[in-house]
C-alpha cells in the first residue's frame, strides 16, 4: 500500500467574508510543493466559526466556496476536504464536504453541535458517520466537537477483521483557552482506535475575539506526535505510512477485545 501524503494548511482566517477567504486560501495552495492526495482546511474555512447563518450560510446548490472546492481539486489533482456553513431544504448545516478531483463529493454533517456557542439552536446536526476509501485507505473525517465524543468515532472491526478506518480526521475551530483538551484527545482518539489521526485547527481572532493558537497535529496509533504546530500559520505536508501502521496493529491487537455497543436508531454509523 502506497504511503498516503496529507497537506495540512493552518491559517488565520477572515471573519465572514467568503470571497477573501477563498482568494487567501487559492494563494497558499498555489504554494504547495509535490503532489498531496488530501489537502485538509479548517472548520467553517469560508466564514469562520459564525452563528450569523441567515446571511453567511450558502445554498449547497450555488455554494461559490463548494465551486471553488471542486475547482482546486481538479487543479491540484487530488482530494479537498473542510466544512462550510450551508442551508439545504431551509436548515443549515455545519457541513464538511470530501470533494475528490474528479468533481463528485461526499458530505459529512457535524453531529455533535456546540451548545456552549448556540451551534445547536443554529444548525442541524449530522445523523451519518462517513467513511471515505482513497488508494486503499480508509478515512473518517469528523469536525471539532465532534473530538469530545469518542462513541462517535470509535473504530471497529469487520466480521473479517479489518477495522472500520485507517485515519481518523478532524478540522476545527478550536479556541486556545481549551487547547490542552484538543491536543490530549486527539492523541487519545489515535491509541485507542489504532488509527492514525489528523487535527486541523485556525490560528488567529475571530469576529467575537476568540484567539486560536492553531496547535494543529498528527499523531501515529500510538499516540506518538509526528507533526505539531503551535501560534504561527503553517503549510505542512506529511506522509502516513500503511505498513507501519500494520505492524502497530498486528503486533497489539487490541481491537478485537474492544466493548461492543450500539448507538440508539436515531445515530447511524454508515461507510461509503
Amino acid at each position: 500500500m502506497q504511503n498516503l501524503v496529507v497537506t495540512l494548511i493552518q491559517s488565520n482566517l477572515h471573519w465572514e467574508n467568503i470571497p477573501a477567504n477563498l482568494e487567501m486560501f487559492s494563494k497558499k495552495i498555489t504554494a504547495i510543493q509535490g503532489k498531496p492526495d488530501i489537502i485538509v482546511l479548517p472548520e467553517t474555512f469560508s466564514t469562520g466559526f459564525t452563528m450569523d447563518a441567515k446571511e453567511q450560510a450558502e445554498e449547497m446548490e450555488s455554494s461559490k466556496a463548494v465551486e471553488w472546492m471542486k475547482r482546486t481539486a481538479k487543479e491540484k489533482n487530488c482530494v479537498v476536504t473542510g466544512s462550510l456553513m450551508l442551508r439545504e431544504k431551509k436548515k443549515f448545516f455545519n457541513r464538511l464536504i470530501w470533494m475528490q478531483s474528479d468533481g463528485n463529493f461526499q458530505i459529512y454533517d457535524k453531529r455533535h453541535l456546540f451548545s456552549y456557542a448556540d451551534e445547536d439552536a443554529t444548525y442541524t446536526a449530522g445523523e451519518e458517520r462517513l467513511i471515505v476509501e482513497l488508494n486503499g485507505w480508509k478515512i473518517c473525517p469528523l469536525v471539532c466537537y465532534d473530538l469530545r465524543f469518542p462513541v462517535w468515532s470509535r473504530n471497529s472491526l469487520s466480521p473479517a477483521g479489518v477495522p472500520a478506518y485507517d485515519v481518523l480526521l478532524y478540522v476545527a475551530n478550536w479556541p486556545e483557552r481549551r487547547v490542552q483538551a484538543w491536543k490530549y484527545l486527539l492523541i487519545a482518539r489515535a491509541i485507542e482506535n489504532q488509527s492514525y489521526v489528523v487535527g486541523l485547527n485556525r490560528t488567529g481572532n475571530d469576529g467575537k475575539d476568540n484567539y486560536y493558537s492553531g496547535d494543529s497535529l498528527v499523531a501515529d496509533a500510538l499516540g506518538n506526535i509526528l507533526y505539531h504546530k503551535a501560534e504561527t500559520e503553517d503549510i505542512y505536508t506529511i506522509e502516513l505510512n500503511y505498513d507501519e501502521l500494520q505492524i502497530v496493529r498486528n503486533t497489539l491487537q487490541f481491537l478485537k477485545d474492544a466493548d461492543p455497543f450500539a448507538l440508539d436508531q436515531r445515530s447511524k454509523i454508515k461507510s461509503h
